[in-house]
C-alpha cells in the first residue's frame, strides 16, 4: 500500500479558515478598540476630574444645605450636579430666582 503525503485543503476549507482567521483578528481588534477607548476616557476622567469649569484650578467639595457641591477657591465658581439648584432655591421659586430655574426646569419631568 503507498504511503499518502498530507491531502491538500480544498477551496472550502480553505474558505472556512480564513473567515475563522479574519473573524478572530475583528474581534481582537474590536477588543483593543474598547479597551484604548476606556482608557482614554479614564485620562479624560484623570485629567479633569474635579478641576473648575472656569479656571482649570482643582475643586473642593462643601455641604451646603445638606448636599456635598463642588467649589473653586480661586474663582469662587460653584458646580451643581443636576437636581442640585432645584434644592438650594427650592424656598426662593418666586420672583427672579423663579424664573432663571425655569431656564433650567428638565421638561421631560411632569409639573
Amino acid at each position: 500500500m503507498p504511503v499518502r503525503g498530507p491531502t491538500k485543503p480544498s477551496s472550502s476549507e480553505d474558505e472556512f479558515f480564513a473567515k475563522e482567521d479574519a473573524e478572530k483578528k475583528r474581534r481582537l481588534t474590536q477588543q483593543v478598540t474598547k479597551e484604548l477607548a476606556a482608557d482614554e476616557r479614564k485620562k479624560l476622567r484623570d485629567l479633569h476630574f474635579m478641576h473648575c469649569p472656569k479656571c482649570g484650578m482643582k475643586m473642593q467639595e462643601v455641604r451646603l444645605h445638606g448636599m456635598d457641591v463642588e467649589v473653586c477657591f480661586a474663582c469662587g465658581g460653584i458646580f451643581l450636579d443636576k437636581g442640585e439648584i432645584d434644592i438650594i432655591a427650592a424656598p426662593q421659586q418666586k420672583g427672579i430666582m423663579g424664573a432663571i430655574l425655569n431656564w433650567f426646569k428638565d421638561e421631560t419631568k411632569p409639573g
